[in-house]
């Protein structure tokens, strides 16, 4: 009667483990509502080749220049070789996890001698084998496996996110020098064309034409001018040793194309499908964090169950225990071990409680991940829409603007306006061509910051 019941009792055991255990033994899987399903459903769908984040970076930046100094970056840069050392590194520890499936082998040869009451010595040796191999039954060399994996696909997403940052800077520190080249050369022209504005004031007042006054105004405006001057240089010095730093060179000065802009390949749509943001290296890496921790809340479940290892020592030689034989003969010993834990003081209970906690974490990161994405897509897309719409309405006030000053002029010529007037307005046309200048910049700017915004960088 007790047998039957203590059958009944390991029975009952058995199959509690062993459905328990099922969940060990699963995939990864991310939950199925909100935005996170909506990712879930998107990622499983085929990449889009044609998407803007999908398309190789020369296809976006087509200048010539700006494409070799990216190239020279990717090669130079120190963080990108890092990145690919930790690539490297995560590879060796997913290949150390596969590896742990094979039975380990190892040779300690050994020798030894002994007397017993004065005898002569009498030696002995051994040439032994030992194998050892653990029977994976519940899972935890799987999920260490499956952790491993997982951490190299992190690895991956982390270089071509800074893949995607050194051409993304390469490019912004580019055209902010376009932009301050071309300032650079607006201010030089128009301190040549007030010069002689001035030289123009004072000839009229040697005619009688004007006073004293509109000679100061126009000295003091073109100063003005020339003043502007040396802070545009400074901020192009520094911007030149940004982009050394950029390509990991000595200091240098870098030629730019001032004519240079960016044409996104096909018209963007206010409303990118989910599937782009899923091509994002943050995405991507959140992603591989919440599996990694799975895995570790698995590899916690599974030191709640036992673990069997299988041994097997074989060698030849004369020792057999502490006793010495003659002649040599052949020794093999098979064993076999299950060790279940009963009672370890709470510990594999407080590091299940750790994994389930830092595994709902990497969820919640997760899930803020990708919002931050669709909004990051979302303020490019406006910028590109706005900075465009201002870009219109900067170049129509620029070609009025040059009018009046030619008008003004002329009026001025013929005595029927100030110069006070013809100041203003060449003060107006100097900020609009300055604004001209910045709203390209941000126009630039703007499609860097969707290309990368989508996952470009390829």
């Amino acid at each position: 009667m007790c047998k039957n019941k203590i059958s009944m009792l390991i029975s009952a055991m058995a199959l509690t483990i062993a459905v328990s255990s099922c969940n060990i033994y699963k995939k990864y899987e991310l939950p199925q509502n909100g935005i996170v399903g909506e990712y879930t459903q998107a990622a499983a769908q085929p990449a889009d080749s044609s998407a803007l984040g999908n398309l190789p970076w020369d296809k976006i930046f087509t200048d010539p220049i700006l494409q070799g100094y990216i190239r020279l970056a990717l090669e130079n840069n120190l963080d990108l070789q890092n990145a690919k050392l930790n690539v490297d590194i995560a590879q060796a520890q997913l290949l150390g996890a596969k590896l742990s499936y094979l039975p380990s082998l190892a040779f300690a040869p050994n020798g030894s001698g002994s007397s017993l009451g004065g005898s002569k010595l009498s030696w002995g040796y051994q040439l032994p084998l030992s194998l050892s191999w653990e029977v994976d039954i519940f899972g935890r060399l799987t999920n260490s496996k499956r952790k491993a994996k997982a951490q190299l696909l992190q690895s991956e997403a982390y270089r071509q996110a800074v893949n995607s940052q050194i051409i993304g800077g390469v490019a912004n520190t580019y055209y902010a020098l376009v932009a301050l080249n071309k300032q650079l050369a607006i201010y030089k022209e128009t301190a040549e064309a007030w010069k002689q504005s001035v030289q123009v004031m004072k000839d009229m007042k040697e005619a009688g034409r004007f006073t004293e006054v509109s000679v100061v105004q126009s000295t003091a405006n073109y100063h003005s001018v020339l003043a502007a001057i040396p802070n545009i240089e400074m901020s192009i010095h520094e911007l030149n040793n940004t982009m050394s730093l950029l390509l990991n060179t000595p200091r240098s000065t870098w030629i730019v194309d001032c004519e240079s802009m960016i044409t996104l390949p096909a018209e963007i749509s206010e409303e990118i499908p989910m599937s782009y943001l899923a091509q994002r290296p943050d995405v991507k890496a959140a992603e591989q964090a919440f599996a990694m921790a799975y895995y570790a809340t698995n590899v916690a479940r599974s030191n709640f169950y036992p673990s069997i290892t299988l041994s097997a020592t074989g060698g030849y030689g004369t020792l057999v225990g502490s006793a010495i034989i003659d002649p040599a003969q052949w020794l093999v010993n098979l064993a076999g071990q299950l060790t279940m834990p009963l009672f370890s003081r709470g510990k594999n209970i407080a590091n299940m409680k750790a994994a389930k906690a830092q595994q709902q974490q990497s969820l919640n990161n997760f899930q803020t991940t990708l919002l931050s994405a669709g909004n990051e897509v979302s303020n490019a897309l406006i910028t590109i829409t706005k900075t465009k719409e201002a870009g219109v309405n900067i170049e129509f006030q620029e070609e009025n603007l040059k009018k009046a000053v030619e008008y003004n002029k002329d009026l001025l010529t013929l005595g029927t306006t100030t110069y006070l007037e013809v100041l203003t307005a060449q003060q107006q046309l100097l900020q609009s061509q300055i604004q001209v200048v910045n709203n390209k910049l941000s126009t630039n700017q703007a499609a860097i910051n969707l290309y990368q915004a989508l996952g470009g960088g390829r």
